[in-house]
């Protein structure tokens, strides 16, 4: 039999209101029922077997066990009930809550007590106005922000089910070119939309994208998002770099002071990269090394890791990751159109592919295809296309004029490499070409008549022989 004094998980598990006594009792005989043995443990080992029961029963989750475990009984947040966890978004702790009143599910970010701090308040509550001017399906909305009067800040947002792409790509793999062109076309909307509102996302990546089970996205987590115009006086990251490494626009880092669309459009190209390779376009190496390759650096073809991709699908690719802005597609807007037919019915994409077709063939510009800017020039096996990384980097690449904050040069988050990627991806020759059919009726006029004159001969030279 179990001592009646109360344990730590139970005094919690009472206090919080996540389970009641006649809960914990029925625990305790369904452990007794399964013949397991309660004497001599330790207070710690029987609240882990309570733990772990109830969990078993479908009265908590794991995240609520693992709180109680270590003693802790405050789940509530302003009129918020916090009952489970998220991640780690660019400001805070993300949670899914839900509200004490309306039972709505919603997620809570929180800004950390260590990161209390003037600056870092002022960063939290500028996401918090940010996403108050933005209202658009494919963006994850606000519904409140404020704080508890114990100097802990929070943003309420729509709570979206399912899985960032970043792990919708780890568990399931590369994905199809339809289900890629679906969902980020739908973050190139957000965008757009974005854009319009005078705002820059600066850490557009898969992690930040969110992909509901019906195949709905939503961008996330806009708490490095800056305006396009020049606030240095308000925002201090202005004139810094930041967002990912693996996901950074060349321009971006040239001149980190003077934000612009195409900063976003480059790091959607390479997360449409990512979607169906499993691959970051630049893996392995340091913050300076990824920076310096995204400058330099040509990204390994995307039909090596995924031969299943088609010409066309690498060019969008390509127009999206061109180094030079000017050549990079030059709206969100566009990105969706360039998408189109393999997303919409074959009659809406085949006249918006004639669209874009006539627009590329009139402008003055070379077309960035995907042979010239992934292919490396002349023979070789492909495998210079990419460097893995570039050893002896001291400093972070120089571009542009100086700038008072180009000195920093800080990222926000650093993300690590092998968080990225898919494991199970594996290089592949490129198909080889097939030779024009032009060909094929001036070498039939060859063939036949050397065959007609072989088969002469060789039947002369039998009559002699038998004769």
């Amino acid at each position: 039999m179990r001592v009646s004094r109360k344990s730590v998980f139970e005094r919690c598990a009472l206090s919080s209101g996540l389970l009641t006594e006649e809960q914990i009792e029925q625990a305790w005989a369904a452990i007794e029922r399964s013949e397991q043995s309660l004497s001599g443990e330790a207070s710690a080992s029987r609240d882990a077997l309570l733990a772990a029961k109830v969990v078993e029963l479908g009265w908590l989750n794991a995240w609520q066990a693992k709180q109680l475990l270590e003693g802790k009984d405050d789940f509530n947040l302003g009129g918020y009930r916090i009952v489970d966890y998220i991640g780690r978004g660019g400001m805070g702790e993300v949670y899914k809550a839900t509200h004490g009143i309306l039972e709505r599910a919603v997620a809570i970010k929180i800004l950390p007590r260590h990161k209390s701090n003037p600056d870092d308040i002022a960063s939290f509550l500028r996401e918090a106005r940010v996403l108050a001017r933005l209202d658009h399906e494919n963006l994850v909305r606000a519904f409140d922000a404020g704080d508890d009067g114990k100097k802990r800040y929070y943003l309420v947002t729509e709570y979206v089910p399912g899985l960032d792409l970043r792990k919708l790509v780890r568990a399931k793999g590369p994905l199809e070119m339809p289900q890629a062109a679906s969902i980020i076309s739908q973050v190139a909307r957000a965008l757009q939309h974005a854009h319009d509102q005078g705002l820059i996302h600066r850490d557009v990546k898969p992690g930040n994208v969110l992909v509901t089970p019906d195949g709905r996205a939503k961008l996330s987590d806009l708490g490095l998002a800056g305006s396009r115009h020049c606030e240095g006086e308000t925002d201090p990251r202005m004139s810094r770099v930041v967002g990912t490494p693996d996901y950074l626009a060349p321009d971006h880092i040239e001149a980190p002071w003077n934000p612009t669309p195409a900063w976003d459009i480059y790091s959607l190209g390479c997360t449409l990269y990512y979607a169906v390779t499993g691959k970051v376009p630049f893996p392995g190496g340091s913050t300076a090394d990824k920076c310096r390759a995204h400058l330099q650096l040509r990204p390994l073809d995307p039909r090596r890791l995924n031969p299943r991709l088609s010409d066309r699908f690498v060019d969008v690719i390509a127009d999206m990751m061109a180094k030079n802005p000017a050549e990079r597609i030059p709206s969100a807007r566009e990105v969706a159109e360039r998408l189109a037919p393999w997303t919409l019915a074959q009659d809406q994409a085949a006249a918006v592919a004639t669209r874009v077709k006539t627009r590329a063939t009139i402008s003055n510009t070379p077309s960035w295809t995907a042979k010239a800017f992934y292919a490396g020039e002349g023979g070789g096996t492909g495998l210079e296309e990419t460097q893995p990384s570039i050893s002896g980097v001291d400093n972070m690449p120089a571009g542009g004029n100086p700038s008072p904050g180009q000195s920093a040069q800080t990222t926000c988050p650093v993300t690590a490499n092998e968080e990225e990627t898919y494991p199970r991806v594996r290089l592949t020759n490129p198909p080889r070409q097939q030779p024009p059919a032009i060909f094929a009726p001036f070498a039939a006029l060859v063939i036949f008549p050397l065959s007609v004159v072989a088969l002469i001969l060789l039947a002369w030279w039998v009559f002699r022989f038998l004769v």
